[in-house]
C-alpha cells in the first residue's frame, strides 16, 4: 500500500476501526425469573461480555477442559443480540449481496498471533487491503501538509520535509515494541494480576508514563514528524493526539504493516471462539448485579434469566458501561475510564474523489483518497480539522465507492453533499465509545477484583486492541483456573513466583503461541 510506504519512510499508518448480525445458532434470552437456582452439580463460570475478551475467555477455559478434563460449565452473557462487541458490520443499503463494511474493529496483523492463529484454525478467509492502495494525505484543517502517491518525487518531498532520521528512529522504536510484545506468546511469559508490574517486567514503564510526543522527542525524533505523521496515525486509530496518548498505545497505532481483516466480518472470529467453547450463550440478557454468596467463596449473578450461583465470574466488558451493581468495596476498585466518543459515518458515493475546493487545491487536482489529519494547526491557533480521517474503501459495485469517516462531531448531510460533489448514495451513522482515552499513567485497574472474580478490561488502559483482549483473557483464565482448580490452560499450576514482578524477561519463541501450543 502507498500508505505503508509513506509510514515506513514515514512508518506505517493503520486504517482503523464495523452492525448487529443475527447469530442463529446461539441462544437468545431466557424468560426472566426471580428464583435462585440450586447450586449445580458441575461448577459453573460466568463470563459477562461476548466480545473479543469474553468469547476468547470461554475458548481458553474450553482448552483446559479438553486437555485436562477440568470439570466446569461456562455461561456467557451479553446484553446485545449479537456476538463481537465493538467488532460489527453493516451492508450498504442493507443489501447483503454487496461487500460488508466494518463499523468497529477492522484490522489485525500477523504479530497478533491469537487472531491470526484463530483465523487459520477456524478456516476463515483473511483479506488484505492491497485493493485500497490509494494516495494518502495529511490535512491540518486549513492546508494539505503532505500527499503521497508512491512516486520517487513524493519520496523526495517527504525526506525533504522530515529528513531520514525521524522516520528511522520511529520505526526502530515501533519495531522494538513489537519484539517485546511478541514475548507475551512465549511459554515463559509472566501471568500478571498487576499491570504496573507487567509494565516493569517488559520495560514499558517509560512508555505508559509519558506521552507519545514526549517519548519521541526524547529519542531524537523531530517535533514536526511526531506532530504530523505520527499524530495522523494516533488520530485515525485512537482519536487522540500525540501529546495526549501514552507512548505504548501510540506505538501500537504505528504497527499496522500488513494489516488484514476477515472476509465477511471480523465478528466471525469471536463467533467461532464461542461456538468451539461449547459455552451456554445468553444474548439479549443484561446482567444486573453480581454479589458474594453468604458464607461461601461463590458468586451470585442476577440477570434477565434469573439468579444463578457460580464458582467464578469473569467480567469482560468495561465495568462502568455495564450498569452492573457490585459490592461497594469491589466497585471502588475500578476507576471510571473515560472513552473517546466517536462518530463513524459510512457512505457510498459515485464521486471518484473528494471536492478539491474543500482542500484548497486547484480544480484539476485530485485530493488523496485517504485523508488523515493533524491537530498541529489548531495548536498554533488555526482551525481544527472537521474530521479525524476520511478514507475510500474500494468499490461496492461498478462506479460506486465505499467511504468511511471518523469524526468528533456528527457530519451533516449538507457537508457530505459538498465534499462528495452531490453524489452521495447511501449513508449510515454510528456513535459509540470507540476506545479508551489513554493518557500517561502509572496505575491500572486490578485484574483480580476478589477471589474468583476477574476483570479482563483492566488491560484496556494499557493497550486497547482486539488482540490484546484475547491476551488479557488468556491471562485471566490461567489465574482463575489456577486459583479454583489447581491447573492452568497448559496444565501446570502457577507457582507464587510465576506472578511475581521480578520475573526474568521472557524470550520470543518464533512458532510457539501460548494457549494454542501448550
Amino acid at each position: 500500500m502507498k500508505t505503508s510506504v509513506l509510514l515506513a519512510l514515514t512508518v506505517q499508518v493503520a486504517s482503523a476501526f464495523q452492525f448487529p448480525f443475527q447469530i442463529p445458532f446461539f441462544k437468545s434470552s431466557v424468560p426472566s425469573s426471580s428464583v435462585v437456582t440450586e447450586p449445580p452439580a458441575t461448577p459453573r463460570i460466568a463470563i459477562i461480555g461476548a466480545g473479543a475478551g469474553g468469547s476468547s475467555a470461554a475458548f481458553w477455559i474450553s482448552k483446559a477442559k479438553e486437555r485436562f478434563g477440568v470439570d466446569v460449565d461456562i455461561d456467557v452473557y451479553d446484553r446485545e443480540e449479537y456476538i463481537g462487541g465493538r467488532s460489527t458490520i453493516v451492508y450498504p443499503y442493507g443489501n447483503t449481496s454487496l461487500p460488508e463494511l466494518e463499523l468497529g474493529a477492522s484490522i489485525f496483523v500477523q504479530a497478533n498471533k491469537n487472531l491470526w492463529r484463530a483465523s487459520e484454525e477456524f478456516n476463515l478467509t483473511r483479506r488484505d487491503f492491497r485493493g485500497e492502495d490509494y494516495a494518502a494525505g495529511i490535512w491540518d484543517g486549513e492546508q494539505l501538509l503532505l500527499s503521497f502517491g508512491g512516486s520517487w518525487w513524493d519520496t523526495l518531498r517527504i525526506l525533504w520535509r522530515y529528513g531520514i532520521s525521524a522516520p528511522r528512529k520511529t520505526e526502530s522504536f515501533v519495531s522494538n515494541m513489537i519484539n517485546t510484545f511478541l514475548t507475551l506468546y512465549s511459554s515463559d511469559t509472566p501471568r500478571w494480576d498487576n499491570l504496573s508490574h507487567l509494565a516493569e517486567t517488559l520495560g514499558w514503564r517509560p512508555l505508559v508514563t509519558r506521552t507519545m510526543s514526549e517519548h519521541l522527542l526524547s529519542q531524537g525524533v523531530s517535533e514536526k514528524y511526531a506532530h504530523e505523521v505520527v499524530e495522523a496515525a494516533t488520530r485515525v486509530n485512537y482519536g487522540q493526539n500525540v501529546d495526549k496518548i501514552h507512548a505504548l498505545e501510540g506505538a501500537c497505532s504505528m504497527a499496522a504493516s500488513g494489516s488484514v481483516g476477515i472476509k465477511g466480518g471480523n465478528f466471525q472470529l469471536f463467533e467461532q471462539f464461542l461456538r468451539r467453547s461449547k459455552a451456554n450463550i445468553f444474548l439479549k440478557t443484561p446482567v444486573h448485579a453480581i454479589s458474594r454468596k453468604l458464607s461461601s467463596t461463590d458468586w451470585v449473578v442476577r440477570s434477565e434469566r434469573g439468579t444463578t450461583e457460580y464458582k467464578a465470574v469473569i467480567l469482560a466488558a468495561p465495568f462502568h458501561f455495564t450498569n452492573i451493581s457490585l459490592p461497594t468495596d469491589l466497585a471502588e476498585l475500578v476507576p471510571e475510564q473515560p472513552y473517546v466518543h466517536l462518530h463513524v459515518t459510512l457512505l457510498t458515493t459515485a464521486s471518484p474523489s473528494m471536492n478539491s475546493n474543500y482542500f484548497k487545491l486547484p480544480p484539476t487536482s485530485e485530493p488523496p483518497k485517504m485523508m488523515l489529519t493533524t491537530h498541529e494547526g489548531a495548536r498554533k491557533g488555526g482551525k481544527e480539522p472537521e474530521f479525524n480521517s476520511i478514507s475510500y474503501h474500494g468499490l461496492v459495485r461498478e462506479g460506486e465507492w465505499a467511504v468511511k469517516i471518523f469524526s468528533k462531531k456528527r457530519i451533516s448531510d449538507e457537508w457530505l453533499d459538498k465534499l462528495f460533489n452531490s453524489q452521495i448514495g447511501w449513508v449510515y451513522r454510528k456513535e459509540w465509545k470507540a476506545y479508551p482515552e489513554l493518557p500517561p499513567t502509572s496505575s491500572f485497574p486490578p485484574v483480580k477484583l476478589d477471589d474468583g472474580f476477574y476483570y479482563v478490561n483492566a488491560f484496556e488502559p494499557f493497550i486497547s486492541t482486539m488482540e490484546t483482549e484475547t491476551i488479557a483473557s488468556r491471562n485471566v483464565v490461567d489465574l482463575l483456573l489456577n486459583e479454583k482448580f489447581g491447573i492452568g490452560i497448559c496444565g501446570a499450576a502457577l507457582s507464587p513466583s510465576a506472578k511475581d514482578e521480578d520475573l526474568p524477561f521472557p524470550l520470543v519463541q518464533q512458532d510457539f503461541v501460548l494457549g494454542w501450543d501448550c
